[in-house]
């Protein structure tokens, strides 16, 4: 099925094969929309809940062939072989997904209760993406970010409510999102000097935005 193996290429191509040079990639190919809610569970924090809304060009070649029943909407079982697909070569990459705390790296599980959602002419790939070890929600220095180091998909947190903390989340915890250093205006509008800049490697993580969670010690 074509779109299936279009996905598949692209998250191939986004783990930094930079074939024909560096220059190849200067710009992204596909752009997601990240929404996140961080989830809590006995004071600790568990994991993530994240909303990825891919762009027009992107949704209308991926969902391609896949309107089985001809009624001109794509419903969740429809889209059930593209969620795992989505899914299963994400892992390749940890889910373009890097938490910390403080200065050592957290891992996460395999991602759970995983769905695409079709609205509005775009797709949107909703899934939980557990801690392999739960933090407890005092812990000071807990960060994550979402990128693509090649910058061949470009992700960039929502205009609005881009980062929730779950109902459950101990009283007097927050998120702030920290601007990073070198972001652009617009990234789809980005410079080839831009890129020449940053030494022609880790486009995605000059522009990443990081939320940093923190919460009143009780």
């Amino acid at each position: 099925m074509y779109a299936p193996r279009f996905i598949s290429s692209a998250l191939t191509l986004a783990a930094g094969l930079f074939i024909g040079g560096a220059s190849t990639f200067a710009h992204p190919h596909v752009w997601v929309s990240v929404k996140a809610t961080v989830l809590y569970e006995n004071g600790t924090m568990t994991g993530l809940q994240k909303a990825w809304t891919f762009d027009e060009a992107y949704t209308t070649m991926a969902i391609e062939g896949l309107d089985t029943n001809g009624d001109g909407n794509y419903d969740r079982k429809e889209l059930e072989e593209l969620a795992k697909v989505n899914i299963d070569g994400l892992k390749e990459f940890g889910y373009f997904t890097f938490a910390k705390l403080g200065d050592g790296k957290l891992t996460f599980k395999e991602p759970v209760d995983y769905w695409l959602e079709y609205t509005g002419g775009v797709l949107t790939l909703h899934f939980r993406l557990p801690l392999e070890s739960p933090v407890l929600a005092e812990a000071p220095g807990f960060t994550f970010s979402v990128y693509d180091p090649s910058f061949f998909i470009a992700f960039d947190l929502a205009k609005d409510d881009p980062v929730k903390l779950a109902a459950s989340a101990p009283s007097g915890c927050k998120a702030d999102v920290a601007t990073p250093a070198k972001e652009a205006e617009d990234t789809q509008r980005l410079g080839e000097a831009f890129f020449q800049e940053l030494g022609g490697a880790d486009y995605g993580v000059a522009v990443a935005k990081t939320v940093a969670i923190s919460c009143v010690k009780s």
